[in-house]
């Protein structure tokens, strides 16, 4: 069996405001449509992703800007965060873990799953080694998106 993520659902308070956000960070607009009142759908994809997001009205009851640790990933982490602050976009500082520990946890930019003390260091990965590199930003309900810079992918990946 083949399994793909395909969709992600986000809850946003403010559909129009959305679609702007999601517009000026690059994202392509795929499909935006009034369904029948109460039911307003707007489907996006970022670029050179096979995986979308969708959001608009009547599609969830998840409170805005419950959404967490979506991630994007990046051949180069400071171009994309160039690249995002260019388009208007405030995003972190590139940073790394400060014991090698994976980043998992993600809330308006903070760490929330502190384990074993890892704590954030500013910049890159020292070795720019892949899946070490980080920057994390907000839309504008608060759904927390993580760049990660990955440049070579686990085996079987």
């Amino acid at each position: 069996m083949k399994l793909k993520l395909e969709l992600i659902v986000l809850p946003v308070s403010d559909v129009d405001r959305a679609k702007e956000f999601y517009e000026k960070a690059g994202f392509r607009l795929d499909l935006a449509k009034d369904i029948t009142e109460g039911y307003r759908v707007v489907h996006m994809t970022p670029p050179d992703s096979e995986c979308a997001i969708i959001f608009g009205e009547g599609l969830t009851t998840a409170a805005p800007g419950s959404s967490q640790g979506l991630y994007l990933i990046v051949t180069d982490i400071v171009e994309a965060r160039s690249e995002l602050v260019e388009r208007g976009i405030d995003v972190s500082e590139v940073f790394h873990d400060a014991k090698g520990l994976y980043f998992h946890g993600h809330d308006a930019g903070k760490i929330v799953h502190n384990v074993a003390g890892q704590g954030r260091e500013g910049g890159p990965h020292p070795d720019r080694a892949s899946y070490g590199s980080y920057a994390t930003f907000d839309d504008p309900d608060g759904n927390g998106w993580v760049l990660q810079e990955i440049t070579q992918r686990f085996p079987g990946r």
